[in-house]
């Protein structure tokens, strides 16, 4: 069989390809419901504002699930969890097309968000596959950026089928949501026969205790956080909620230290090579899935009516969506790229910045398509080199029998900065209508602070990856070799 380029062994075409089919249907999961939601708030005969609560629960499973199943794929095989996941992930995707009351449709979409972890541990197994050869990381980094090409064709390709299936079904919600359930199936049978098994460390051991206090501590923080959003700001006891939540991490904190298989090691989470990439997954969040909204709206609101905006209808803020996941196309095939001629810490500093650059554009630039279309688009480019980059950096500077949780735990963070900004986002331009007689739209200011907002994240994120090791995420033989040099070098009078 084919393999990649350079020396990444055990890292062929084969298995990129197998994965490659995964990421687009994973991509068709969350693009195809998009253009359907209206339809299915009155098939449910629900309000527009009920279906907050789909998607709060479906972040709020990810969150809690991702850790645990990404520590079992250490311990078991990463293939082995990517099944039972993609069990999970068909099971909820069949029950959604038959179920047609709001409670069942809740449970069968929050179930949905164990396709979050697909990723994560496809990152391992490609990770693990490489590491015989010295040249994982390098691997790594080509793979992740085919993968995030995937899931973002995969998110155009379902953004555009759905509504046109829809209408083609004669608006058959049931038959239409067959679509994703069969795709969905067949990414288990791609799995099942395509995918070889990680190795796992052998005398690993859950650390069951460990795994509930930081559940509970990630409950009370999203919880908070996605009632913020929806009762707002002025609901005293969602503070409660979040600072109960952060308040929980300081005895499990202590008591993970003294385990000799924690649920998270904090000793390695603490390495210069690790926290600031944590670290960064949270901050690019706020930007890459708390933006999102905004984006749209602001680009959907009437200039005529508020001074503002630029008056797209959804087939043109579409076509604007469809632009920016292009760019994270774009994005994700340039990192590799940019980290060969340069190093893999360069390479992602360089993304945080173009992620800054693109919202701080805003300030200055928004009264036109064009102006909007470009700070997308430079914004873009360096989230794509971020979502791929992001874990395959974390799996490099995992040990061995920890890359799975390492690079679910950048996921982890990325979901609670974006359902942290989303809160805050919500609130800033719902406290804007305010200011605007007679409309419902939200003032510049609180689009421009939310803008702000990403920008400042992204570039923190920047400034945190100066800390990272100069030759961090490198290759081991690229390592072994520079310290050779330094060893041979003469010493200094």
């Amino acid at each position: 069989m084919t393999k990649l380029r350079g020396r990444a062994g055990a890292v062929t075409f084969g298995l990129i390809g197998y994965l490659f089919v995964v990421e687009i249907v994973s991509g068709i999961m969350q693009g195809f419901y998009i253009p359907l939601i209206p339809d299915l708030v009155e098939h449910l005969g629900i309000r527009d504002a009920d279906f907050n609560w789909f998607e709060a629960a479906q972040l709020l499973v990810a969150a809690l699930c991702v850790p645990i199943l990404a520590k079992l794929g250490d311990m078991y095989g990463h293939k082995r969890i990517l099944l039972a996941s993609t069990v999970v992930t068909a099971g909820a995707t069949w029950w959604l097309a038959f179920t047609g009351d709001f409670t069942s449709f809740l449970i069968a979409w929050s179930l949905q968000g164990f396709l979050t972890v697909w990723l994560p541990l496809e990152i391992a197994l490609i990770f693990d596959r490489g590491r015989r050869t010295g040249t994982a990381a390098s691997a790594t980094r080509k793979a992740a950026g085919f993968l995030v090409v995937a899931l973002q064709t995969g998110a155009i390709v379902g953004a555009l089928a759905g509504g046109r299936i829809f209408t083609a079904l004669g608006g058959d919600v049931t038959l239409t949501l067959f679509v994703p359930a069969v795709a969905v199936t067949l990414a288990f049978f791609v799995i099942m026969f395509g995918v070889p098994e990680s190795e796992p460390l052998p005398g690993r051991s859950l650390d069951v205790v460990g795994f509930s206090v930081l559940s509970i501590g990630l409950l009370l923080i999203t919880s908070g956080l996605t009632f913020l959003r929806i009762n707002g700001a002025g609901t005293w006891w969602v503070y409660v909620l979040m600072v109960a939540g952060v308040l929980v991490f300081i005895p499990w904190g202590r008591y993970e230290l003294k385990q000799k298989d924690p649920a998270i090691d904090l000793r390695v989470l603490r390495q210069p090579n690790m926290w600031p990439v944590q670290l960064t997954a949270g901050l690019i969040g706020i930007s890459l899935l708390g933006a999102q909204a905004p984006l749209s709206t602001f680009a959907g609101t009437e200039r005529d009516e508020v001074g503002y905006g630029l008056s797209l209808d959804a087939s043109n803020i579409s076509y604007l969506i469809g632009a920016y996941l292009v760019s994270l196309i774009v994005g994700a095939l340039l990192y590799p790229l940019v980290s060969r001629l340069t190093t893999p810490r360069i390479a992602l500093i360089i993304a945080a910045f173009f992620v800054a650059g693109g919202y701080f554009l805003f300030l200055p630039f928004h009264d036109t398509t064009l102006h909007v279309f470009t700070n997308m688009i430079v914004a873009g480019i360096g989230a794509g080199a971020l979502v791929g980059a992001l874990p395959a950096a974390a799996a490099a500077a995992a040990p061995r029998g920890q890359t799975g949780i390492a690079t679910a735990l950048t996921n982890t963070t990325k979901t609670i900065g974006g359902s942290f900004a989303s809160s805050v986002f919500a609130v800033l331009l719902a406290a804007g209508t305010v200011q605007i007689a007679g409309s419902t739209a939200s003032s510049l200011f609180g689009y421009l602070t939310v803008f702000t907002i990403c920008g400042v994240g992204a570039l923190v994120a920047a400034v945190l990856l100066f800390l990272v090791p100069k030759l961090a995420f490198a290759d081991a033989d690229v390592v072994i070799e520079d310290d050779v040099a330094a060893s041979e070098a003469p010493a200094l009078p």
